[in-house]
C-alpha cells in the first residue's frame, strides 16, 4: 500500500468515535414500511436505520460506511460484486475486460446499454473523467486511483494502466467511491478532473442536491446528520430493477433501532449487537455473520519501546496465553475467531484449524524462556470506541486478565481514540489493541501487517529485513497473477504472520434485524447492503 493510502480502520475509528446522531427516532418523509414486490417498485418505502458515518454525497470524496451504502445505490462502477461474494467480480458498466500479459494494462469494454439517470449514454469520456477526478480531488478515497493512467480508446472502450502490477485493481474499481459520474452534468456543477482539482473542483455541494450517476436510484434529499432519501431511477438500464420506489436511510441511535423494527417503523437495523437481538418480536428476524472488521493485538517489536514485547518468546507467550473462546463469548453469536488477519470472506483467508490456540502451559513455558522479569506491560486501546457491539475496554480487560493468569503483569492504558491513534502512528504502544477494516476487497490489503508494511513497519516497528523468508512471500503475493497461487501465498503469509508480533483476535458479528417481509438480505463487506438487491 502506498503512503497516501488510508490505513484500514485506523482512519475510520476517528470518524466512528466522533460522529453525531441528530435524533433517536427521526420521522421519514414518507410512511415507513417494508415489503418489495419482487420486480416492480413497492409503494411503501424501504426504511433503514443506521448510525451515520457519513461525510459527503460526492463519490470522489466519500469513504465512509453510510456513504458507501448511498453511493452504491446512486452510482454504477466499471465492475461490481453480487451479494456477499467478494471473490468474483461481475460486469457492471463494463460488460467485459481483458488484462495484458504483463498485468499492467486492462482494457474495459463498456455496455452499450448503460445510461445515466437523465437518459444519456455512459461513454468512455465519463469513465476517464470520473477515475481521474477521484485521484485528483485528493479526497479520502484518492489512493484507490493512485498510479492509474486512464485513456479512452473509443466511445465504449477504456484502457487502464497501472504503474506497477496491482492484483487488487478490480476490487478497487468496484468501490462506490469510483462510481462513474455524468461528466457533462458534473462539469456544469463545477467538477474538475484537472491536475489542480484538489482546489479547482467546486462540485461537492451540487452532489448533495442531485445525483449524477447511472445507478438504480437517484438522490431525492441528503441530510448529513438526519436522513438520506432515494427514489427509483426511472431510466435505470440494468437487468434487475429496484423493488422499492423509495428508500429512506435514517440516522438512528443503536438503542432505538431494535424498537423501530419491532414496531414496523423501519424494515432494517444495521447497528445492533448480538445481545440486543437475543430476543426479538415475532414479526422480525435477526441474523449475524462475521463483519468486515478484524480485532487484532500487537506487541511492539522495538526493544527501545519495551524489551519484552520485542522478545519472540514473550510474543509466543502472549499469543498462546489469550483465551480466544472467551473473546468470542464477549463478541456474541455470529462472531468468528480470526485465524489470520484476512477476513473469511476474502480469497486467501486461513481455515479455522490454522489459528493459534490458547494453551496456558505453553504460554507459561514461553514466558519463562523469555526471561521476563515481571515488569508491567502497558496495554493501550481506544477507551471510547465500540465496534459491532464489542467495547475495546471490555476486550482489553479480558486480554489483560488472561495475560495476568500466565504471569504477565499488565497495566491497562485506555484513552480517547485520537490520543491512542497518535501513539500508534508514532510506534510508541507497548501492546496495542486495534481493529482493521479493508480499504478495498482484496487480501493484498493485509500485506500492510508484515515487516516493513504501513502497520507492521511503522506501528509495530517490525522493520523490513526482520524476516527475509516472510518478506519474500509478501513480494510474491503482491505480484502473482494466478489467483489460486496468490490465495495460497496469502495463506502462507498469514501463517508466518501468526509467528510474529501481530496477532489476529476475532471478527465480530455484523448483526441485522429485519422485517420478515424483507427478502434478499446479504452482507457485503464494502457497502454493507445493496438496497437495489433487497425485495
Amino acid at each position: 500500500m502506498g503512503s497516501k493510502q488510508k490505513v484500514g480502520s485506523l482512519a475510520l475509528v476517528v470518524a466512528l468515535a466522533t460522529v453525531g446522531i441528530s435524533a433517536c427516532n427521526p420521522t421519514p418523509k414518507t410512511t415507513a414500511g417494508s415489503g418489495g414486490t419482487g420486480g416492480g417498485a413497492a409503494t411503501k418505502p424501504l426504511v433503514i436505520d443506521t448510525v451515520f458515518v457519513l461525510k459527503s454525497a460526492d463519490p470522489a470524496r466519500n469513504y465512509e460506511p453510510t456513504g458507501n451504502i448511498v453511493a452504491r445505490a446512486l452510482y454504477d462502477t466499471l465492475v461490481s460484486f453480487k451479494g456477499a461474494d467478494l471473490k468474483t467480480p461481475v460486469p457492471s458498466i463494463a460488460q467485459k475486460w481483458e488484462q495484458s500479459a504483463d498485468g499492467l494494462t486492462w482494457t474495459f469494454t463498456l455496455d452499450p446499454k448503460a445510461k445515466f439517470s437523465d437518459g444519456t449514454a455512459v461513454t468512455s469520456d465519463d469513465v476517464v473523467f470520473s477515475l481521474n477526478r477521484v485521484e485528483r480531488v485528493k479526497g479520502n478515497p484518492s489512493f484507490l486511483a493512485d498510479g492509474l493512467t486512464v485513456t479512452a480508446k473509443g466511445p465504449e472502450t477504456v484502457e487502464v494502466k497501472t504503474a506497477a502490477y496491482d492484483p487488487a485493481l478490480l476490487g478497487k474499481l468496484a468501490s462506490p467511491s469510483l462510481g462513474i459520474v455524468n461528466s457533462k452534468l458534473a462539469k456544469a456543477a463545477g467538477a474538475s478532473d484537472a491536475e489542480n482539482a484538489a482546489t479547482a473542483d467546486q462540485a461537492e455541494a451540487a452532489f448533495a442536491k442531485a445525483s449524477m450517476g447511472s445507478g438504480p436510484y437517484v438522490l431525492d434529499s441528503f441530510g448529513l446528520s438526519t436522513e438520506v432519501d432515494l427514489k427509483a431511477n426511472p431510466n435505470y438500464w440494468g437487468a434487475t430493477k429496484p423493488n422499492y420506489q423509495r428508500v429512506v436511510i435514517r440516522n438512528v441511535d443503536a438503542a432505538q433501532q431494535k424498537n423501530n423494527v419491532e414496531k414496523g417503523e423501519s424494515a432494517l437495523a444495521l447497528d445492533l449487537s448480538p445481545d440486543q437481538v437475543a430476543s426479538v418480536g415475532s414479526g422480525v428476524v435477526s441474523s449475524g455473520v462475521p463483519s468486515q472488521y478484524t480485532f487484532y493485538l500487537f506487541t511492539n517489536a522495538n526493544p527501545a519501546v519495551n524489551k519484552w514485547t520485542a522478545n519472540p518468546d514473550f510474543q509466543e507467550a502472549v499469543r498462546r496465553g489469550i483465551d480466544y473462546n472467551g473473546l468470542l463469548e464477549l463478541a456474541g453469536k455470529g462472531s468468528r475467531r480470526a485465524a489470520g488477519m484476512v477476513p473469511v470472506q476474502f480469497a486467501g483467508s486461513l481455515p479455522d484449524d490454522k489459528a493459534p490456540t490458547f494453551d496456558a502451559d505453553a504460554a507459561k513455558a514461553a514466558l519463562a524462556k523469555s526471561g521476563y522479569d515481571g515488569s508491567p506491560i502497558e496495554i493501550s486501546f481506544p477507551s471510547d470506541l465500540t465496534q459491532n457491539g464489542v467495547s475495546f475496554t471490555d476486550m482489553s480487560t479480558r486480554i489483560s486478565a488472561d495475560l495476568n493468569k500466565i504471569g504477565i503483569k499488565t497495566a491497562l492504558k485506555g484513552a480517547p481514540v485520537a490520543t491512542v491513534l497518535e501513539l500508534a502512528r508514532g510506534g510508541k504502544q507497548q501492546v496495542g489493541v486495534w481493529l482493521w477494516g479493508p480499504d478495498f476487497p482484496d487480501s493484498s490489503n493485509y500485506l500492510a501487517f508484515g515487516p516493513g508494511g504501513i502497520v507492521g513497519g511503522k506501528r509495530v516497528n517490525w522493520k523490513a529485513g526482520s524476516d527475509p523468508a516472510l518478506e519474500s512471500i509478501m513480494k510474491q503475493a503482491a505480484t502473482e497473477k494466478d489467483e489460486a497461487k496468490r490465495a495460497d501465498l496469502m495463506g502462507q503469509f498469514q501463517e508466518g504472520l501468526n509467528q510474529g508480533p501481530v496477532m489476529g483476535l476475532i471478527q465480530p458479528a455484523q448483526v441485522f434485524l429485519a422485517s420478515k417481509d424483507l427478502k434478499n438480505l446479504t452482507y457485503n463487506l464494502v457497502w454493507t447492503v445493496n438496497v437495489a438487491e433487497l425485495g
